[in-house]
């Protein structure tokens, strides 16, 4: 029993300290007003897959109780809202759609089109967006550019090389050894990412990329090296140089139990990290969190929205992986479960510029999600596969990601990565209990999931 108190104690300390993670003073953003404004009254969300599902779950349940809308959305989407069929990357369109509906507030989930300046249409139209400008997003569309802020503001990261030709990355992964990692430079869909553990498979990744495997996004690479530990994603609500840290997850890249094959968009995830542990979080703000939010402002760019940021615990302590400029997918459908802070409010007061005046407030308990894909993901799969989903219990929920609706109106396959299984507990392997039942009971005949979500925090208890 004392073990057992003294582990809760940990983890409420783990959850205090980040709920009190750390609002410092700061201008705003040049795009909010400093006057006060109401919760917005009609919020439209943009993108189609499980982060746009699971904002539109926390968003519809708001106190504000807002009328929310999606584009382009998803069949799970549709059944709980009104969603308009205007593409994530229909940049005019997605304005004109906010326009006519007379939206009050745009929340970006894909980096798509943050990359391609939908929030700086926006804010030209007069409607406030949380998401980052373009100048911000390139935090996450160039790979380049972020390496070469981390280096600049020496916040810790991997030695790393940039190349556009072959040869010279050849010759460079020579001298590095293996395992090595291989990145694009730009956006890829989560699979621009080779970690190489023998020099002919980091050949060959060059080679591919730089080849034209993901088109403009590989022209150039970085060549880096590889970090060994223990990942986590770190969520940072931003605005200006204000920030609040979110409840640590920890993601599943890899396509196979045991983290095995080739890296995915993200296979399943659970909240907290153990592995975060209060010391360990106070190291990641002082030493990532904080400087990363001030070089950004540094660098003369207005950031207002989420900072995923991607840290390996390294032995000689956590090291950045990479900066996303969005909520992640899955660490979402895992993370805001946990919220007791209304996520309108919050995300309200990092576009007005007052995140400051937030104390955010987390919920006891765990959250663990199996996502299931399409047989074949991460490279080809079919799609049109019908999918059962039976009644489930309340600590239960379904998140659709690639999902549709067929002309028989049936709920089919239309992705990768197809649903997220998320159950909430009060311990970690309850919540994978329940989530692996649930996955179980859903079916599918070209389903696909990995069986070993949250082992590693399993195997510590």
């Amino acid at each position: 029993m004392k073990l057992y108190r003294r582990k809760h104690e940990v983890i409420k300390l783990h959850d205090a300290l980040i709920a009190g993670a750390a609002l410092r003073q700061a201008h705003p953003c040049s795009s909010v007003s400093t006057v006060d404004k109401p919760l917005p009254s009609s919020v439209l969300v943009i993108g189609a897959g499980g982060r746009e599902h699971s904002l539109v779950r926390s968003l519809v349940t708001s106190p504000g109780k807002p009328r929310v809308i999606c584009a382009p959305g998803n069949a799970g989407i549709a059944d709980v809202i009104p969603c308009f069929p205007v593409a994530a990357d229909d940049i005019a369109g997605l304005v004109a759609l906010a326009q006519s509906e007379l939206v009050d507030f745009v929340v970006v989930g894909p980096e798509v089109p943050l990359s391609m300046g939908i929030s700086d249409q926006l804010i030209a139209a007069g409607i406030p967006v949380y998401g980052p400008k373009a100048d911000g997003a390139q935090l996450e569309s160039s790979k380049i550019f972020t390496k070469k802020i981390l280096l600049k503001y020496s916040i810790p990261t991997a030695a790393a090389g940039i190349f556009s030709s072959v040869d010279p990355a050849l010759a460079y992964l020579k001298t590095r050894g293996v395992p090595i990692v291989i990145k694009a430079d730009g956006l890829a869909a989560g699979k621009g990412v080779v970690v190489a553990q023998t020099l002919a498979e980091a050949e060959s990744a060059v080679r591919d990329m730089l080849g034209g495997k993901f088109g403009s996004s590989s022209s150039q690479i970085l060549v880096e090296d590889c970090l060994v530990g223990e990942e986590t994603s770190i969520l940072v609500v931003v605005s200006g140089r204000d920030y609040v840290i979110l409840p640590s997850s920890q993601d599943h890249k890899r396509i196979g139990d045991g983290d095995t094959g080739p890296n995915t968009g993200g296979m399943g995830t659970y909240s907290p990290a153990e592995v975060v542990t209060p010391t360990i979080l106070a190291q990641i703000e002082s030493e990532i969190v904080k400087p990363s939010v001030d070089a950004i402002a540094d660098e003369g760019i207005e950031f207002c929205g989420t900072l995923f940021i991607g840290i390996m615990l390294t032995p000689a302590g956590p090291s950045v992986i990479e900066y996303n400029t969005r909520f992640g997918d899955p660490e979402t459908q895992v993370v805001l479960p946990r919220l007791k802070t209304d996520l309108l409010t919050l995300l309200w007061a990092a576009a007005q510029g007052k995140l400051r005046s937030i104390k955010l407030e987390v919920l006891p308990g765990y959250a663990l999600c199996v996502v299931i894909a399409a047989q074949g993901y991460p490279e080809s799969y079919g799609k049109g596969d019908t999918i059962t989903i039976p009644a489930l219990p309340d600590n239960i929920s379904v998140i659709h990601a690639g999902t549709a609706r067929n002309a028989s109106g049936e709920l089919v396959t239309n992705g990768g990565r197809v649903l997220g299984v998320t159950a909430s507990g009060n311990s970690l392997a309850q919540a994978a209990a329940d989530a692996y039942a649930a996955c179980a009971s859903i079916q599918c005949s070209s389903k696909y999931y990995r069986r070993d979500i949250g082992s590693r925090q399993l195997n510590r208890i």
